[in-house]
């Protein structure tokens, strides 16, 4: 099983071994627009015994992207005599093999972590008490869209000291990586802080005051959905991937502009029944929709087809 139609989905066509694909969001949303890339994919979903997507609306681009063609499925009945039991299942495009399963979310923050240390390492040099940390988790590349914020953040704490923007995440494009530094250094209010562990960036969540998505397009952020499940407010970028699990006004906020970003995070540092009713919604949101033993559940179920299929 392999996480990404076209990152990891393109290593394992042609070997003659099942496989099932994960959808990631990027592939989605952006691969599709490269002709090498989508028809490197459209094999990949071909070969595929199931794929997995993560919303009801990633499954509908799916199949309009790779629609059922007749030439195809005469092809594959063709061959049907030759296939071993369950392949009938994958169908060479993506109506009948979609399944669709939620991210499943666990959260487990450090008890060790101390969040002074953290701001001292950002080099954010003010009391924890009236500070306000948002939080941008993401890999440093470009769909991601780190500086989105940075301009109208750094204008924003030259009024308010006491917010900041601390982007935390590994170094994915180095060229890329390269540009958000060189921005950040001479951006006041910003800090830009490497990848952690798993645990401590928990830890950092619970700690800070609302965690940021400005992404260009996503598919499910498990950034949100962990926010939500520590009981922190999120702030996420008005796109379809992110307005899938977050409610405006109801499981957290959404913003199409920079400008509506800061007018929204403002709002909510001073309307504290306003963060109190996102915090609420948005945690009950989680444990009712993003179950990780339902998800454990559901890709048991998969590997144990692709592992009958093998022994056929």
């Amino acid at each position: 099983m392999a996480l990404h139609l076209y990152r990891g989905g393109r290593l394992l066509p042609g070997h003659g071994i099942p496989f099932g694909i994960i959808f990631g969001g990027t592939d989605l949303n952006e691969d599709v627009k490269q002709g090498e890339k989508n028809k490197v994919m459209g094999k990949v979903l071909e070969e595929a015994r199931f794929a997995v997507a993560f919303t009801e609306s990633m499954k509908e681009t799916a199949q309009r992207q790779w629609k059922y063609r007749k030439q195809d499925r005469s092809h594959w009945l063709s061959h049907a005599r030759s296939w071993h039991r369950g392949a009938q299942k994958a169908d060479p495009h993506a109506k009948d093999k979609i399944y669709v399963q939620s991210q499943g979310i666990a959260t487990v923050p450090s008890t060790t972590f101390n969040w002074n240390t953290f701001l001292q390492r950002s080099e954010i040099n003010q009391s924890a008490d009236n500070l306000h940390v948002f939080l941008l988790i993401c890999g440093l590349r470009e769909v991601k869209d780190p500086l989105y914020l940075v301009d109208a953040f750094s204008e924003w704490h030259r009024e308010e000291p006491n917010v900041y923007m601390v982007i935390v995440g590994p170094e994915v494009d180095p060229v890329f990586t390269r540009e958000v530094k060189a921005k950040v250094k001479r951006t006041a209010g910003v800090r830009l802080i490497g990848e952690m562990a798993q645990e401590d960036l928990h830890a950092v969540v619970k700690n800070c005051f609302a965690v940021v998505n400005s992404s260009v397009s996503e598919g499910m952020s498990a950034a949100i959905l962990e926010a939500m499940d520590l009981e922190v407010p999120v702030l996420a970028r008005n796109i379809p991937g992110n307005a899938a699990v977050v409610k405006h006004g109801v499981t957290g906020l959404l913003f199409s502009s920079p400008q509506e970003f800061v007018r929204l995070a403002k709002r909510l540092g001073g309307d504290p029944a306003l963060e109190k009713q996102i915090v609420a919604n948005g945690r009950e949101y989680v444990r009712m929709y993003h179950s990780w033993q339902v998800e454990r559940n559901t890709y048991g179920h998969l590997v144990r087809m692709l592992e009958g299929s093998s022994e056929d």
